[in-house]
């Protein structure tokens, strides 16, 4: 069984899309592939880059991605999710395919202030936020 393919997208690629990549990995690696990208690839988040690290999941080191160069590269995905404000989500190009477009508002930890306690416990809410809608996605797609 060939795997579906599912893009999830945010402005920098440096947090929310981020967790939803590895997330999906994690809860349903067997059933997609997942990727992530952004409008504007920023660097990626040191919070998320803890706070996934509690779940098992290393990406120290990871590269952020252009949405625009994956869309050069011709790839094709079942699904395209848009985990920014809705603003940004309508600049998200169309992709080749037949991919249906989602769209899941997340917080931006990026514009979390506090101290860096403060700003872990509020990525460590988004991230939680995402697996419970992959959660509940993942019992909806056949």
């Amino acid at each position: 069984m060939l795997k579906k393919k599912v893009l999830f997208v945010c402005i920098h690629n440096s947090a929310r899309s981020q967790m939803s990549e590895e997330l999906l990995r994690k809860l349903a690696g067997d059933r997609f592939e997942a990727d992530s990208a952004g409008l504007e690839p920023g660097l990626l988040n040191p919070f998320v880059i803890e706070t996934l690290k509690e779940d098992g999941i290393d990406i120290t080191g990871k590269q952020t991605k252009a949405v625009i160069d994956l869309l050069k590269k011709g790839n094709e995905y079942s699904y395209v999710i848009t985990v920014c404000d809705e603003t940004s989500a309508e600049k998200c190009p169309i992709f080749p395919g037949q991919s249906q477009r989602l769209h899941w508002s997340f917080t931006d930890p990026s514009k979390f202030d506090g101290s860096p306690e403060e700003k872990l416990a509020k990525t460590k809410k988004v991230k939680e936020e995402i697996r419970r809608k992959i959660e509940q996605w993942l019992q909806t797609v056949p």
